[in-house]
Order: C-alpha cells, then sequence, then structure tokens
C-alpha cells in the first residue's frame, strides 16, 4: 500500500510524504503520511489530525496509534495523516496563512455545497478552485477512491487505487478546559443517495462512534449543519458525499496535548480497529486502555446535540457561573455580564435541558457573542432529506 512516499508492504508500518501544492518559493507543501499495512487482508482505516493547525492533542493519538508493532497484530490497514494543516502547524494557529479562512470547510460538499451556485462538489462554479480546496480535493480523492493525484512542483508520480478508506476517524481539539467528545453527523439523503442507504450509513456511522467510547454528540440540526459548511468538513465530506462513515472527535484543550485525553483517543482507535475485525480483542496492546476509560461519561441520559450558545444580547466582561461538565436545566444562569468596573450589567440563561461541554475563551463579549458551547436535548432524526435544508 502506498500514500505518496510511504510505501508498505504486508505486516511493514512505512513513514513517508504526500505532497498536495507547489510552493512560490519553489518546492512542495506536503503531508506527514505513515501507513500500517497488515499481514492479513481486511478493512483501511484512515485517521486525520491536525487540520487545524493549534490542535495538538488530535495529531499526538493519530501518531501514537501508529505504533511499530501495528502491522503485526492487524487485518487490513491503517493509513494515517497527522497534520493535515502543515501551514497553520506552522503558524501554530487554527488557520493557516493561504488565505486566513478554515480549512476545514474546503473538502468537496454536496450538491453544490449549499449556495446553489457551485459546481456539485461545494466550490464556486464562478472561479477557479483556490489552494486549500485544491489540498483538500487531493486528500479527499485519496480518501474516498485512493486516487492520489500528483501535484505542481512535485516529483511523486499518480498512484493506482491503493488506500482507500472504509471508514475515517478525523481527530480534533475544541476550546481551553473543555470536555472531550465524539461527534456523529446526520446523513443527508437526496441526489447523493437513497432514504434506505442513509438509513444504512448512518447505522454502519453509529457502531463505528459508540466504539471509540467517548460521549457522542450528534451534529447540529441539518439546517444549521449546512448553514455552516459543515458538510465541507473532513468527515462531512467523507460521509456525506463519499458515503463513508466517517465522524468527528475533539479532544479537549488546543495548543497543548493533554495526556488523559490523548490515551483516551488511542484507546477509541484501537475500539474502532476491534469493532471493524481489524483487530482481534486480544491484540490489543497491554498499555492500551479501554475505550472510554480515559475521560469522563456524559452526565446526562438522553441523546444529545451541539448547541453553541446561549448567547448575551450586552456587550461587557463574561464571568461564568458553571463549568465544562455540569448539568444545566432550561432557564438556569449560567453567566453574568459585568463592566470592566465589574458592575452588574446582565446575566445570560440557558433555553435547553444538557451539559455545558466548554465556555468561551477570553472576558471580553459583544453582542451576539456565544459564551458557553452545549450538548442539549436532542429530538430531531439522524437521517435528514437533503431537500430540506
Amino acid at each position: 500500500m502506498q500514500l505518496g512516499t510511504a510505501d508498505a508492504a504486508p505486516g511493514e508500518l512505512a513513514r513517508g510524504w504526500l505532497s498536495v501544492t507547489g510552493l512560490p518559493t519553489g518546492g512542495a507543501e506536503r503531508l506527514p503520511a505513515v501507513i500500517a499495512n497488515g499481514e492479513e487482508d481486511g478493512p483501511t482505516l484512515w485517521l486525520t489530525g491536525g487540520v487545524h493547525g493549534d490542535e495538538a492533542t488530535g495529531v499526538a493519538v493519530a501518531q501514537d496509534a501508529m505504533r511499530e508493532d501495528l502491522p503485526e497484530r492487524l487485518a487490513g490497514a491503517v493509513v494515517c495523516v497527522p497534520v493535515v494543516s502543515p501551514a497553520g502547524l506552522r503558524r501554530n494557529a487554527r488557520h493557516t496563512y493561504y488565505d486566513d479562512e478554515d480549512p476545514n470547510r474546503y473538502f468537496p460538499g454536496v450538491d453544490g455545497g449549499g449556495d446553489g451556485e457551485g459546481n456539485g462538489d461545494g466550490t464556486d462554479a464562478n472561479r477557479p478552485p483556490n489552494v486549500q480546496e485544491r489540498i483538500d480535493e487531493r486528500l479527499y480523492r485519496a480518501i474516498v477512491d485512493g486516487r492520489v493525484e500528483a501535484a505542481a512542483d512535485s516529483e511523486d508520480a499518480e498512484q493506482d487505487p491503493a488506500v482507500a478508506a472504509d471508514a475515517l476517524i478525523d481527530l480534533h481539539t475544541a476550546g481551553v478546559g473543555s470536555e472531550p467528545f465524539a461527534i456523529r453527523d446526520r446523513v443527508l439523503y437526496g441526489e447523493q443517495r437513497d432514504e434506505a442507504e442513509a438509513e444504512g450509513l448512518a447505522n454502519d456511522l453509529a457502531a463505528l462512534v459508540e466504539a471509540f467510547g467517548f460521549p457522542i454528540l450528534t451534529e447540529y440540526p441539518a439546517e444549521e449543519y449546512l448553514d455552516q459548511q459543515l458538510q465541507r468538513s473532513t468527515a462531512g465530506a467523507v460521509l456525506n458525499k463519499g458515503g463513508v462513515p466517517a465522524f468527528t472527535v475533539e479532544l479537549g484543550a488546543h495548543s497543548v496535548v493533554e495526556e488523559d485525553t490523548r490515551a483516551g483517543g488511542v484507546a477509541g482507535v484501537y475500539g474502532v480497529l476491534t469493532e471493524l475485525d481489524m483487530l482481534a480483542a486480544g491484540d490489543v496492546p497491554d498499555d492500551v486502555s479501554d475505550p472510554g476509560a480515559d475521560v469522563p461519561d456524559a452526565p446526562v441520559d438522553f441523546p444529545v446535540r451541539r448547541y453553541r450558545g446561549p448567547y448575551t444580547d450586552t456587550p461587557g466582561l463574561v464571568r461564568h457561573r458553571v463549568s465544562a461538565g455540569d448539568v444545566v436545566e432550561a432557564g438556569e444562569v449560567v453567566a453574568d455580564v459585568v463592566s470592566p468596573t465589574g458592575a452588574q450589567r446582565d446575566t445570560v440563561a440557558v433555553d435547553h435541558d444538557g451539559y455545558v461541554i466548554g465556555r468561551k475563551e477570553g472576558l471580553a463579549a459583544y453582542e451576539g457573542d456565544a459564551v458557553a458551547s452545549l450538548a442539549v436535548r436532542d429530538e430531531d432524526d439522524l437521517v435528514v432529506p437533503r431537500e430540506e435544508d
């Protein structure tokens, strides 16, 4: 199996580089690539991390899951790109310097990307793809089709299909002090697939997310999901355009590696390998925990989805009354807004039952700013017609 210069025979682990675009100064932008090729045939699991350049724990999980002895334990292959955004990593920042936009919103989308003016893959028909779209398109094609195109200023030749994914885990981090969780996207149907196919894909996805062992949050409702272009995220594109079970994991705070969460992420990867029958339960390394053992359990027993809010209508300095992991009820005040001199200006209450997954970073808040991120009760369908966006 080959990805860029990483070329692994059965029973081998290989490291190399995948060139994805040329640079103005010469040479190529390269993504690190690692392949663990099992001695027996089986599925292919992809791991991606570092699509945002400050998300350190996701990079560490991707690196540490790729043990030197993994191929001898494995049926199938694991293909890993630990740093999807080296341009962001060099800045230690969420965004790259290509256009200072979110690099995780440039993968090919479904049905024109929701704007009605696209090429059918999420790109704008009125302009050529920008450099980040080209990078993300090349990586997407490698994941979904196993097709690697040679990039500009690259000595890599185009490769025959060899590394297409049967499943993907995209490893991220969230805000400072945030709870770890896994995100399950809703599966869209319409032009891409019919409802029965979507139900089957959603069931396959649910089994993998549960095997990871983290608390599960379903993604935003379909209209908000499309408004935020999340169908053009790594996992959203691979799932909803490519039809491959794919999910995102949020591994706590950004910028530094959180050791407990890193260990939990590695355990989750091995839980998915076991669920896919790529690894026998007895072949999981002794120093890898059981999935979920290193992270807090969800503090509520009802299904939840992501919710960004509540919001403040009053500018000022935010003083939180709750912490990540706290259960909240509709109507409960979760934050005060005060003046720079400390005078009370307003309070912020929640309008959902759920729990806190993270709080706003920094003191200053403007009108309309969210003061927290919540996991709130979810009663919406997991399979959604695309026409209702």
